[in-house]
């Protein structure tokens, strides 16, 4: 089963907020794992919808806030496939995540955490997002949709 998703690279000006995320939904409720990098993403919920309904939620939910302007999305997605111990915990086998190019229009220092799947949030300058995104898969996608 794929999981539908929806991601934000989230900018403003030269700057770029990626999230700490350290906990995971699982079909038995939410389960810790060690923290990584990314941008905000989630699922596409069945409440939600569409896409774009998706995306506002989740960003609502991983930074308190609804300052944003999504500018475009990006025409080719991110697909993986979980490896066998998430594939197990989450029930699907693959993800299949629509990102999108969004502004922020707010305060940086008014952002807040919204969410309990998310232990920080940070700013990040452009020419330093890759070196601290922690998989392969979101640094080449950002290297290939932003900085080239």
């Amino acid at each position: 089963m794929i999981r539908r998703a929806v991601g934000a690279i989230v900018f403003q000006g030269n700057q770029f907020l990626i999230v700490h995320k350290t906990t995971i939904n699982t079909l038995d409720g939410k389960q810790k794992r060690k923290g990584e990098w990314d941008f905000i993403k989630g699922g596409v919920e069945e409440n939600d919808h569409d896409i774009n309904a998706a995306l506002l939620r989740e960003m609502q939910e991983e930074t308190g806030s609804i300052a944003y302007k999504v500018v475009k999305a990006f025409p080719d997605k991110i697909c993986f496939d979980f490896p066998g111990e998430i594939k197990a915990l989450i029930g699907f086998a693959k993800q299949e995540t629509t990102m999108f190019l969004v502004e922020f229009l707010g305060d940086i220092h008014l952002l807040k955490l919204n969410d309990s799947e998310i232990s920080g949030l940070k700013w990040i300058n452009k020419d330093n997002v890759v070196e601290t995104l922690t998989h392969q898969e979101i640094k080449d996608y950002f290297r290939r949709v932003i900085v080239e």
